[in-house]
Protein backbone atom coordinates (compact mmCIF):
# COMPACT_ATOMS: atom_id res chain seq x y z
CA UNK A 1 0.00 0.00 0.00
CA UNK A 2 2.89 2.14 0.33
CA UNK A 3 3.74 1.80 -3.38
CA UNK A 4 -0.06 3.13 -4.18
CA UNK A 5 0.09 6.13 -1.60
CA UNK A 6 3.56 7.28 -3.41
CA UNK A 7 1.94 6.98 -6.72
CA UNK A 8 -1.32 7.85 -6.70
CA UNK A 9 -0.73 11.65 -6.36
CA UNK A 10 1.44 11.39 -9.90
CA UNK A 11 -2.01 9.94 -11.14
CA UNK A 12 -4.37 12.47 -9.98
CA UNK A 13 -2.16 14.74 -11.48
CA UNK A 14 -1.94 12.98 -15.03
CA UNK A 15 -5.97 12.82 -14.74
CA UNK A 16 -6.32 16.27 -14.29
CA UNK A 17 -4.29 17.20 -17.56
CA UNK A 18 -6.16 15.04 -19.04
CA UNK A 19 -8.92 15.86 -21.12
CA UNK A 20 -11.60 12.30 -20.92
CA UNK A 21 -14.23 10.58 -22.78
CA UNK A 22 -16.58 9.18 -19.99
CA UNK A 23 -17.94 6.73 -22.10
CA UNK A 24 -18.76 2.98 -21.24
CA UNK A 25 -18.66 0.48 -24.22
CA UNK A 26 -21.97 -1.66 -24.06
CA UNK A 27 -21.35 -2.92 -27.31
CA UNK A 28 -18.90 -3.59 -29.97
CA UNK A 29 -18.55 -1.03 -32.62
CA UNK A 30 -20.12 -3.67 -35.64
CA UNK A 31 -22.89 -4.67 -37.65
CA UNK A 32 -21.04 -8.35 -38.11
CA UNK A 33 -22.20 -11.36 -36.26
CA UNK A 34 -19.77 -11.85 -33.14
CA UNK A 35 -19.82 -11.78 -29.61
CA UNK A 36 -18.04 -11.24 -27.14
CA UNK A 37 -17.91 -13.50 -23.82
CA UNK A 38 -16.98 -11.61 -20.91
CA UNK A 39 -16.82 -13.38 -17.54
CA UNK A 40 -16.38 -11.58 -14.13
CA UNK A 41 -13.74 -13.33 -11.42
CA UNK A 42 -14.14 -10.67 -8.23
CA UNK A 43 -13.24 -11.30 -4.63
CA UNK A 44 -14.51 -9.20 -1.95
CA UNK A 45 -15.27 -10.47 1.35
CA UNK A 46 -14.12 -13.85 0.84
CA UNK A 47 -11.64 -15.71 -1.32
CA UNK A 48 -13.38 -17.13 -3.99
CA UNK A 49 -11.84 -19.64 -6.99
CA UNK A 50 -11.84 -19.66 -10.42
CA UNK A 51 -15.13 -22.12 -11.71
CA UNK A 52 -13.33 -24.52 -13.73
CA UNK A 53 -16.67 -26.13 -14.86
CA UNK A 54 -16.80 -22.60 -16.98
CA UNK A 55 -13.32 -22.30 -17.74
CA UNK A 56 -12.47 -25.97 -18.44
CA UNK A 57 -14.99 -26.37 -21.15
CA UNK A 58 -14.44 -22.92 -22.90
CA UNK A 59 -10.27 -23.41 -22.89
CA UNK A 60 -10.90 -26.95 -24.04
CA UNK A 61 -13.10 -25.89 -27.11
CA UNK A 62 -10.25 -22.78 -27.92
CA UNK A 63 -13.68 -19.85 -27.33
CA UNK A 64 -12.25 -16.50 -27.15
CA UNK A 65 -13.14 -14.81 -23.85
CA UNK A 66 -12.46 -12.18 -21.73
CA UNK A 67 -12.25 -12.26 -18.05
CA UNK A 68 -13.03 -8.91 -15.78
CA UNK A 69 -10.53 -10.12 -12.77
CA UNK A 70 -9.90 -8.63 -9.57
CA UNK A 71 -6.42 -7.96 -7.93
CA UNK A 72 -7.54 -10.22 -4.82
CA UNK A 73 -8.91 -12.54 -7.13
CA UNK A 74 -5.82 -12.90 -9.03
CA UNK A 75 -3.45 -12.76 -5.36
CA UNK A 76 -5.64 -15.66 -4.34
CA UNK A 77 -5.60 -18.12 -7.55
CA UNK A 78 -2.18 -17.18 -9.06
CA UNK A 79 -1.29 -20.63 -10.93
CA UNK A 80 -4.38 -20.79 -12.50
CA UNK A 81 -4.33 -17.26 -13.86
CA UNK A 82 -1.13 -17.75 -14.77
CA UNK A 83 -2.00 -20.36 -16.73
CA UNK A 84 -5.32 -18.43 -17.91
CA UNK A 85 -2.52 -15.71 -19.14
CA UNK A 86 -0.68 -17.99 -21.36
CA UNK A 87 -3.51 -18.42 -23.67
CA UNK A 88 -3.73 -16.39 -26.83
CA UNK A 89 -7.89 -16.74 -26.93
CA UNK A 90 -8.12 -15.38 -23.15
CA UNK A 91 -7.94 -11.73 -22.16
CA UNK A 92 -7.43 -10.88 -18.29
CA UNK A 93 -8.82 -7.55 -18.10
CA UNK A 94 -8.93 -5.00 -14.82
CA UNK A 95 -12.47 -5.32 -12.00
CA UNK A 96 -10.50 -3.55 -9.56
CA UNK A 97 -8.48 -4.82 -6.13
CA UNK A 98 -11.47 -5.73 -3.80
CA UNK A 99 -14.76 -5.29 -5.70
CA UNK A 100 -16.35 -2.59 -3.78
CA UNK A 101 -20.01 -2.55 -4.56
CA UNK A 102 -20.29 1.29 -5.96
CA UNK A 103 -17.27 3.36 -6.39
CA UNK A 104 -19.15 6.07 -7.09
CA UNK A 105 -18.88 6.36 -3.03
CA UNK A 106 -15.28 6.47 -3.15
CA UNK A 107 -13.19 9.05 -4.16
CA UNK A 108 -10.90 9.63 -6.83
CA UNK A 109 -7.62 8.81 -5.37
CA UNK A 110 -9.28 5.63 -3.75
CA UNK A 111 -11.33 4.97 -7.51
CA UNK A 112 -7.45 5.21 -8.76
CA UNK A 113 -5.50 3.20 -6.55
CA UNK A 114 -8.30 0.21 -6.79
CA UNK A 115 -7.42 0.18 -10.20
CA UNK A 116 -3.76 0.47 -10.25
CA UNK A 117 -3.52 -2.06 -7.46
CA UNK A 118 -5.62 -5.06 -9.42
CA UNK A 119 -3.81 -4.22 -12.83
CA UNK A 120 -0.26 -4.32 -11.16
CA UNK A 121 -1.44 -7.81 -9.36
CA UNK A 122 -2.53 -8.95 -12.57
CA UNK A 123 0.71 -7.99 -14.46
CA UNK A 124 2.61 -9.86 -12.10
CA UNK A 125 0.81 -13.38 -12.15
CA UNK A 126 0.31 -13.08 -16.55
CA UNK A 127 3.14 -11.05 -17.54
CA UNK A 128 0.42 -9.03 -19.28
CA UNK A 129 -0.59 -5.23 -18.99
CA UNK A 130 -4.56 -4.43 -19.05
CA UNK A 131 -6.47 -2.13 -20.75
CA UNK A 132 -9.91 -2.72 -20.37
CA UNK A 133 -11.70 -2.39 -17.11
CA UNK A 134 -15.11 -2.89 -15.72
CA UNK A 135 -16.95 -1.01 -12.76
CA UNK A 136 -18.28 -3.48 -9.96
CA UNK A 137 -21.98 -4.13 -10.39
CA UNK A 138 -22.13 -1.53 -13.52
CA UNK A 139 -21.95 1.56 -10.80
CA UNK A 140 -20.16 4.70 -11.82
CA UNK A 141 -20.53 8.39 -13.04
CA UNK A 142 -18.94 10.67 -14.93
CA UNK A 143 -16.27 11.19 -12.37
CA UNK A 144 -15.61 7.63 -11.97
CA UNK A 145 -15.08 6.61 -15.36
CA UNK A 146 -12.95 9.99 -15.74
CA UNK A 147 -10.50 8.72 -13.28
CA UNK A 148 -10.11 5.28 -15.07
CA UNK A 149 -10.12 6.81 -18.52
CA UNK A 150 -7.14 8.83 -16.83
CA UNK A 151 -5.05 6.18 -16.47
CA UNK A 152 -5.48 4.51 -19.89
CA UNK A 153 -8.28 1.94 -19.77
CA UNK A 154 -11.83 1.88 -21.95
CA UNK A 155 -14.85 0.97 -19.78
CA UNK A 156 -16.52 -2.18 -20.92
CA UNK A 157 -19.81 -3.11 -19.39
CA UNK A 158 -22.67 -4.55 -21.49
CA UNK A 159 -26.45 -4.00 -23.06
CA UNK A 160 -28.08 -6.83 -21.11
CA UNK A 161 -27.15 -8.76 -17.89
CA UNK A 162 -27.52 -12.29 -17.88
CA UNK A 163 -28.34 -13.05 -14.33
CA UNK A 164 -26.00 -15.90 -13.54
CA UNK A 165 -25.86 -15.13 -9.88
CA UNK A 166 -29.62 -15.71 -8.97
CA UNK A 167 -30.01 -19.06 -8.08
CA UNK A 168 -33.45 -19.14 -9.03
CA UNK A 169 -32.45 -18.72 -12.61
CA UNK A 170 -32.11 -22.07 -14.33
CA UNK A 171 -29.46 -23.23 -16.87
CA UNK A 172 -31.71 -23.97 -19.41
CA UNK A 173 -33.68 -20.17 -18.81
CA UNK A 174 -29.99 -18.83 -18.76
CA UNK A 175 -29.54 -20.23 -22.26
CA UNK A 176 -32.68 -19.70 -23.90
CA UNK A 177 -32.78 -15.94 -22.47
CA UNK A 178 -29.06 -15.89 -24.02
CA UNK A 179 -30.01 -17.26 -27.42
CA UNK A 180 -32.96 -14.88 -27.81
CA UNK A 181 -31.12 -11.77 -26.93
CA UNK A 182 -27.80 -11.61 -28.28
CA UNK A 183 -27.54 -9.27 -31.30
CA UNK A 184 -24.54 -8.27 -33.16
CA UNK A 185 -22.04 -7.20 -31.82
CA UNK A 186 -23.05 -8.13 -27.81
CA UNK A 187 -20.88 -7.91 -24.63
CA UNK A 188 -22.13 -11.06 -23.11
CA UNK A 189 -21.50 -10.97 -19.05
CA UNK A 190 -21.32 -13.95 -16.84
CA UNK A 191 -19.04 -15.23 -13.76
CA UNK A 192 -15.99 -17.33 -13.66
CA UNK A 193 -15.41 -17.03 -9.78
CA UNK A 194 -18.25 -19.23 -8.82
CA UNK A 195 -20.90 -16.74 -8.17
CA UNK A 196 -22.47 -17.86 -11.39
CA UNK A 197 -24.74 -20.72 -9.81
CA UNK A 198 -25.59 -22.26 -12.87
CA UNK A 199 -23.16 -21.12 -15.65
CA UNK A 200 -21.03 -23.87 -16.26
CA UNK A 201 -24.69 -25.87 -17.23
CA UNK A 202 -25.48 -23.41 -19.57
CA UNK A 203 -22.38 -22.25 -21.02
CA UNK A 204 -22.39 -24.84 -23.39
CA UNK A 205 -25.39 -24.57 -24.93
CA UNK A 206 -25.43 -20.50 -25.12
CA UNK A 207 -21.63 -21.06 -27.10
CA UNK A 208 -23.32 -23.67 -29.60
CA UNK A 209 -26.67 -22.23 -29.75
CA UNK A 210 -24.97 -19.22 -30.78
CA UNK A 211 -22.73 -20.40 -33.31
CA UNK A 212 -25.28 -22.67 -34.89
CA UNK A 213 -27.35 -18.93 -35.32
CA UNK A 214 -23.47 -17.94 -37.38
CA UNK A 215 -22.15 -16.06 -34.29
CA UNK A 216 -18.60 -15.82 -33.57
CA UNK A 217 -17.02 -15.22 -30.51
CA UNK A 218 -14.02 -12.42 -30.31
CA UNK A 219 -11.79 -10.79 -27.80
CA UNK A 220 -12.07 -7.12 -26.90
CA UNK A 221 -9.41 -6.15 -28.30
CA UNK A 222 -10.41 -7.48 -31.71
CA UNK A 223 -12.92 -4.68 -32.32
CA UNK A 224 -12.04 -2.14 -29.91
CA UNK A 225 -8.91 -0.03 -30.91
CA UNK A 226 -6.44 1.44 -28.27
CA UNK A 227 -7.30 4.54 -27.17
CA UNK A 228 -6.01 7.69 -28.99
CA UNK A 229 -2.73 9.32 -26.89
CA UNK A 230 -4.54 12.64 -25.38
Amino acid sequence: MRLIGRVAPIILAWAACCAARAEIVTRLPTGEKVVALTLDACEAGKVTHLDHGVADWLIANEVPFTIFMGGRFARDNAEDVAKLGALPFVEIENHTWSHPADMRKLSTAEVMRQVLFAGLEIGLKTGRATRFFRFPGGNADARTIAAVEAMGYQVVHWRWPSGDPDKNISAANLESYALSATKPGDVLIFHINGNGVHTAEAIPGIVEGLKAKGYRFVLLRDYLPPPAVR
